[in-house]
Parts: C-alpha cells; sequence; structure tokens
C-alpha cells in the first residue's frame, strides 16, 4: 500500500492506493472512526462492493443509499435523497458519509456531507479510475445545473481516500479510457516524464495491469496533491488542473450530460487547448500530433460534437476561471507546463471555435 498525503494543515488527510483495501478492517477503522455512517453509492458499483465495504465497518451503526449511475442524475433534485436519508438514520454532526463510487457519488456524497448540519466528515472510497486519480482528491464537491457543470457546490475536504486499484477490474473499458484522459492530462500540465512514461505503457494500462495502474494512480495522486496544498481553493494554480475543461464542460452541458462521459469531453478539450496553444505559437504543430496520437492511442475521441461556435463561447462564459468576462484558458507553453491565460486575441479563440465546434449547431 503506498501511502499519500495532502498538506492542508488540521485539514489534512492521507490517499491510500493499493490492493485489497476494501477488506481491510485496520484501514476503514483508521479512515472512519465515527460510529454513524452513511454510504452513499450508485446501482451499479452498490451490488459489486457495498457488502463488502459494509463488512470493513463491522461494529458501526451503517445506513447505504444508492443513486440513479449517471451525470445526468447529478442535480439538486437527487442531492436530497442523500439529505432525507441521513436524516431518516437520524445521524448527528459526529457522523461520517462514506462515498463509494466514481466521481459523481463523490461529488454529491462530499457536497451532501458539506451541508448537512453545516458540515459532517466524508471518506472517498473511490471506485473509478477518473475518481481514483483525479475527483476524488481536493475536496471539489458539487452538483451540475442546466447553465454549466459543478455550477453548485463548495469545498469540503474528505478525512481520507481510500483507493482499492482492485476496483477497477470490474470498470467497463469506456470508464477506464475516460479516466486515462485524466491520467494524461497530470503528464500534460505538470511531468513531461510522466507523460513519456505513459506514452509507453498505453497497452499495459488499458490491458488492467496492475503495477502500472498502481503508478499511475499514485504519480497522478502526487502532482494532484502538491498542487492542492499549494492552491486549496483555486485562486491561483490550482486552476491548471483544469486543462481541457472549460472546452470539455462545454460539450458535456450542450449534449445534456452523459452522452459524453467526462473523461471524453476532457480529451477532446485538451486536444483544443493544444491546438489553440500552437495558434499562440507556444506549442509546434508536432507536439499537437504527439497530444493528437496519445488520445487516439487510449481510444478516447479527439473531435467535439458540432454545438456551434456560438454556444460553446456561450458555455465557456460561464466557467469558474472567467474574470471580468473574459475566458481564461489553461494553455501549454509546452508539454509538462501549463499556465492559465485570458491574454489572447478574441478573433484567434473564435476561429479555433469555428473549426473544432462548426460555425452553427
Amino acid at each position: 500500500m503506498h501511502r499519500l498525503s495532502i498538506d492542508l494543515g488540521n485539514r489534512g488527510y492521507p490517499i491510500l492506493v493499493g490492493r485489497g483495501l476494501l477488506d481491510d478492517p485496520a484501514v476503514l477503522a483508521a479512515a472512519v472512526p465515527a460510529r454513524d455512517v452513511l454510504v452513499v453509492t450508485n446501482v451499479t458499483v452498490g451490488p459489486l462492493y457495498l457488502d463488502r465495504l459494509v463488512r470493513g465497518l463491522a461494529g458501526k451503526r451503517v445506513a447505504s443509499v444508492a443513486l440513479p449511475d449517471g451525470e445526468q442524475y447529478k442535480t439538486l433534485a437527487h442531492l436530497e435523497r442523500l439529505f432525507d436519508a441521513l436524516v431518516a438514520a437520524r445521524m448527528n454532526r459526529d457522523a461520517c458519509v462514506v462515498a463509494l463510487g466514481g466521481g459523481v457519488v463523490g461529488d454529491m456524497a462530499g457536497f451532501a456531507a458539506a451541508c448537512y448540519q453545516r458540515g459532517v466528515d466524508f471518506v472517498q472510497v473511490p471506485t473509478t479510475l477518473l475518481a481514483q486519480v483525479d475527483s476524488s482528491v481536493g475536496g471539489k464537491t458539487g452538483v451540475n445545473h442546466p447553465g454549466g457543470k459543478n455550477l453548485i457546490g463548495a469545498f469540503h475536504q474528505p478525512r481520507a481516500v481510500i483507493s482499492d486499484i482492485g476496483t477497477l477490474s470490474t470498470l467497463p473499458a469506456r470508464e477506464l479510457r475516460a479516466g486515462l484522459a485524466e491520467v494524461i492530462k497530470y503528464g500534460l500540465i505538470a511531468d513531461a516524464s510522466f507523460l513519456g512514461w505513459i506514452e509507453a505503457h498505453v497497452e499495459a494500462l488499458l490491458a488492467l495491469d496492475g503495477s502500472a495502474l498502481e503508478h499511475a494512480v499514485r504519480r497522478s495522486c502526487e502532482l494532484k496533491a502538491e498542487i492542492v496544498a499549494e492552491d486549496e481553493r483555486e485562486h491561483g494554480r490550482r486552476a491548471l488542473l483544469n486543462l481541457g475543461h472549460t472546452f470539455g464542460h462545454a460539450i458535456e452541458t450542450a449534449t445534456g450530460y452523459g452522452e459524453w462521459l467526462h473523461g471524453e469531453a476532457v480529451a477532446a478539450g485538451m486536444l483544443m487547448a493544444a491546438d489553440f496553444s500552437r495558434r499562440l505559437g507556444w506549442l509546434g504543430a508536432t507536439d499537437v500530433e504527439r497530444v493528437r496520437r496519445l488520445l487516439e492511442r487510449t481510444g478516447l475521441p479527439t473531435r467535439a460534437p458540432a454545438i456551434g461556435a456560438s454556444r460553446a463561447l456561450e458555455l465557456m462564459a460561464m466557467d469558474k476561471k472567467v474574470q471580468a468576462g473574459r475566458v481564461r484558458l489553461v494553455l501549454l507553453p509546452r508539454l509538462g507546463e501549463a499556465t492559465v491565460s485570458g491574454d489572447y486575441p478574441a478573433e484567434l479563440l473564435s476561429a479555433a471555435l469555428v473549426e473544432h465546434f462548426g460555425a452553427a449547431a
């Protein structure tokens, strides 16, 4: 088992990466000291892992709730089910919410924990690659709105993140590829050598090679932990973690949440960001082609849907990095290094959006 830490003072917590962690009562007891526990999962993950988790929490009073599976259910209406479950189980401020599932489950469980009785503990037990390398770490919680992704939420750090690599064996291939988009992101923004490692191990990762997956999760979490410790609430460097997300969130919102998986939208968005970096004279054409080839080898989409440039810009204007009406983008001065910039010609962005999204929907 690898143990990493996020250094946030008294809000710091461990990230545990290994196999068999769901079946280790000592790991679970240390992460979940509360007597009263609400496990939040979904109808896909629950039948696979809920009983194992509950056995590991022996001696505690455990209630559970299973949400529908899918990004389209990450809404305020479905969040109410979590509050109803907490109230029905008569849980107080010393309770703990445990998120067992992917990014949607983690975001919603964390947001419920942030709000219930003005804040209770929660623990992330991510079961998808995307959640293990990204969404379970850093304390971002929330739900979507028809006007934009993750517009309603809060920062609420977990007590611990328990990433059992064994749960990835039941992950559908499409979900695995979507998670690899976020792994690739870390190489692009912060570690060129890790990017090279990913290129050399794509086939192993797609084949669910245990050692490759464990390294990918560990290194991704190391990079994210360093950034979050420096900028917990995204006032500066943490925004770099959103490479491809401004374009990607526009795709997800325009297509109704669920048609494109988050990682798929991020993959197309990262290629757009790389191409826009080329238009600014930062990356060379060979760099952009390198990104494209890696995404294609991973089986990820590289073309955005034809939602229209004006619709894309309208949705991008709701991005949380917008300042004074200016869309700020995460861009790449070089592979392995990222920056946030709103200093670009507006007409250059317009031309890029037309090329990628089409002139009209």
